[in-house]
């Protein structure tokens, strides 16, 4: 049986996640300024704006909660479409549990308060790759933390100079990053039949099912082959 050696947790260590994270975390300002501008424009004062930034920080499922921000908030509604578009975190840590369940319970989900798709994936590698850096998480998420808040600031005081970041391209900064963190992972006929499989599931359900829903079903696809697929144990 395999023996996944336990991470450390350490202020170095949360340092390096830190700076290796935040020259990619720079991408975020735009988002949260968009954010911050579309907050002023429904309607959410100052303070409503930055505790939802400081304490969700879900981008996607911030800007869905938006629209659902009227006169009296559905919250039965709300709590179902932010569930719905964050499903994927339960698949993100139940794939770092390997690592992380002998880590005393207060390290392991402090760390999993910042997860994020750009920390996940970094520390996912490095984990496969032997890393016991368990601060590339922590100090990753901060990085993202910290310019997800710095461009709600900025765009609650006049984002709408970046108001649609896609026009940049700046949408598109996450998905190379994902797909670099992808292609350097593991390589054989297991991953990529997950990847594929996942891909062909996210498309479908992009195209027939209802918004949103292809992150869970494409994540849940290629999670599927992983569990009846399983890796050769040493």
């Amino acid at each position: 049986m395999t023996v996944l050696a336990t991470p450390e947790l350490t202020v170095r260590g949360t340092w390096v996640g830190f700076w290796r994270l935040l020259p990619l975390s720079l991408f975020v300002v735009a988002f949260g300024l968009a954010f911050g501008l579309a907050a002023v424009q429904a309607g959410l004062s100052s303070t409503e704006t930055v505790l939802m930034s400081m304490t969700v920080f879900a981008g996607t499922a911030q800007f869905a909660a938006l629209d659902l921000w009227h006169g009296q908030v559905p919250v039965f509604t709300l709590l179902v479409t932010t569930f719905a578009i964050n499903a994927r975190h339960l698949l993100m840590g139940a794939s770092l549990y390997p690592w992380m369940r002998t880590l005393p319970m207060g390290k392991r989900y402090g760390s999993l308060l910042v997860l994020s798709d750009a920390n996940w994936a970094m520390t996912l590698n490095d984990f496969q790759g032997g890393s016991r850096n368990l601060g590339l998480l922590l100090g990753g998420g901060i990085a993202l933390w910290c310019t997800w808040m710095t461009g709600t600031l900025l765009g609650m005081a006049g984002g709408n100079v970046i108001a649609q970041p896609e026009v940049f391209g700046l949408d598109m900064v996450m998905g190379c990053f994902m797909l670099a963190m992808a292609l350097g992972g593991r390589k054989n006929a297991r991953m990529l039949t997950a990847w594929v499989v996942g891909g062909l599931s996210a498309l479908a359900a992009y195209l027939w099912l209802p918004a949103n829903t292809h992150v869970v079903v494409g994540a849940l696809g290629g999670g599927l082959v992983g569990a009846f697929w399983l890796e050769g144990k040493r």
